[in-house]
């Protein structure tokens, strides 16, 4: 058994790193170990693997426990909340319930260097306190510069998830590059989710010992929850699903509901509400920002409902490009080409509320290439918009659990460097075929994935990235919803199998302490 301390500065839910490291948490603990996680989550009794939880709000740590567990044959899991005052710096603009979420971009120098002295410190104190032997920091800033003056005999390792390196260091590095490397220098170990992720690191950082040092560390897939279901018990799950968030109290919701982005339930229950069982289903599951490509999807939309007019789409997530995406599904669906070309000469302008316009070019391209009989096919399946997708707001992760074995597919079209694809991995997992943009990490999981299905449907798995995007997504989407039963069985078992043997919380967990301890030789590199 090993103590083990993490660091987190956000929530233990919703989207991404959150759900790395509460499901890590859980794996950890599960598999025996002592785990002290410090996080910014103001809910942890909500968590059912986290038997206590501490806080400094009243000037000093107050540990409170949640749950009796045998201390002699299970682990466990503490969750503490460092009292950072009212700033929490961020990479992509978010807001929480008691704090301000500011990106670390738009932080002075002094605000930020408080927020890392009151981590140091409460960090500094669980260590001595737990005994903790073995650590983990996550992002490229500032979890790791927290740890590396924190940690007084712990060894840690990073992981990095990407989005600190993309949004943060990648685009300030006068500010953002001598914490990272200094968290780095002590480093065990640096987890990426992938060889993209690991070059991307290795340009900016600039430095052979992180290299040397660099192993792959991808996020894991909770098998026994994601998994695939006959129709009519996938069917069942949404239905029910519907039903247990129409009767969600606000006191009730699970643990990340801090966003005031994140969903009102009942609106996610009646959007689930309106699926029909002759409904054919695709997702997208993500935060609801420009670089996560939706606005790709919904313009892709309407060319998928000519050829399968009882597919729907299902939007899940939250975050502040959200009303942009419904006035551009409005301008569409009232046949508004030129209205739909204004959103998408905004861009991310509409996102962030401030700054010049950045035109969405792939979606520009798409619209600008929209004339004559096509043109007008178009825009008369894409009336139909209003009924046939669906926005749910955010829904959590035990509830994807219920909601992905009823779809068809799942569409990740970021345009933004992703680290790894974990939702495409996840609906894979359930059988669901994950189509994603073919870059980054989100390609490497298609070329995992693609080894495993048959060769008619290895295709279908990814599209490029440039200015035929939409058609090419459109299209395999369709590809994919009319093929035969027999090949879309055999697709989804090898997807199935293929999660099974390549991802799972336990190797995660595993992976994890063999880096925090330096144990390099037991990791792949990337």
């Amino acid at each position: 058994m090993a103590r083990v301390l993490v660091f987190h500065g956000y929530l233990l839910g919703g989207t991404g790193s959150n759900v790395y490291n509460a499901r890590l948490a859980r794996a950890l603990a599960g598999r025996g170990h002592e785990v002290h996680l410090l996080s910014q989550e103001r809910h942890p009794e909500r968590l059912a693997f986290v038997t206590a939880a501490g806080d400094w709000d009243a000037g000093e740590l107050r540990v409170r426990e949640l749950r009796e567990h045998d201390r002699a044959r299970a682990g466990s899991c503490t969750v503490y909340r460092p009292n950072i005052g009212g700033l929490l710096p961020v990479y992509v603009a978010d807001r929480y319930e008691g704090i301000e979420a500011r990106t670390f971009a738009r932080c002075s120098d002094a605000e930020i260097s408080r927020y890392v002295e009151a981590n140091v410190a409460a960090a500094a104190e669980v260590e001595a306190l737990s005994g903790a032997e073995l650590a983990l920091a996550n992002h490229l800033v500032m979890g790791p510069v927290i740890l590396a003056r924190a940690l007084a005999r712990a060894s840690y390792a990073v992981k990095v998830h990407g989005s600190a390196l993309e949004y943060t260091v990648k685009p300030q590095p006068e500010r953002f590059l001598a914490p990272a490397r200094e968290g780095l220098e002590r480093a065990a170990a640096v987890l990426v989710g992938s060889r993209h992720t690991a070059e991307s690191l290795w340009a900016t950082i600039g430095e052979e010992r992180v290299m040397e040092r660099t192993r792959l560390g991808p996020p894991g897939v909770d098998v026994a929850g994601f998994q695939p279901r006959a129709p009519a018990q996938a069917a069942a799950g949404v239905r029910a699903l519907a039903k247990r968030l129409a009767r969600t109290r606000p006191g009730d919701q699970p643990a990340a509901q801090a966003s005031v982005f994140a969903r009102d339930s009942r609106e996610a229950a009646e959007a689930l509400a309106r699926v029909r069982e002759d409904d054919v289903l695709v997702a997208f599951v993500g935060k609801l920002i420009v670089s996560k490509g939706p606005d790709l999807l919904l313009a892709a939309w309407p060319l998928v409902l000519e050829a399968v007019p009882h597919a729907r789409l299902l939007i899940v997530g939250f975050g502040a490009y959200r009303a942009a995406l419904e006035r551009l599904a409005g301008a569409l669906r009232d046949g508004s080409i030129e209205q739909a070309r204004e959103i998408a000469l905004a861009g991310r302008a509409l996102e962030d509320g401030f700054g010049t316009p950045k035109p969405l070019r792939y979606l520009l391209a798409f619209l600008d290439s929209l004339d004559g009989r096509e043109r007008e096919r178009y825009l008369a399946a894409a009336r139909s918009l209003e009924e046939r997708v669906l926005f749910t707001g955010l829904l959590e992760h035990e509830e994807l659990e219920e909601l992905l074995p009823a779809c068809r597919a799942l569409v990740v079209p970021s345009t933004f460097p992703e680290a790894f694809g974990m939702v495409a991995a996840e609906a894979a997992a359930c059988g669901v075929l994950p189509l994603s943009a073919a870059h980054s990490g989100l390609a490497e999981v298609s070329e995992a994935l693609a080894a495993g299905v048959p060769a008619p449907a290895r295709g279908w798995l990814s599209f490029a990235l440039d200015e035929d995007a939409v058609r090419a997504m459109a299209g395999r989407l369709v590809a994919w919803l009319s093929a035969d039963g027999q090949l879309r069985a055999r697709t989804r078992e090898g997807l199935v199998a293929t999660v099974r043997e390549r991802w799972s919380w336990e190797r995660v967990a595993d992976g994890v302490l063999a880096a925090a301890a330096g144990r390099l030789q037991e990791l792949a590199a990337p």
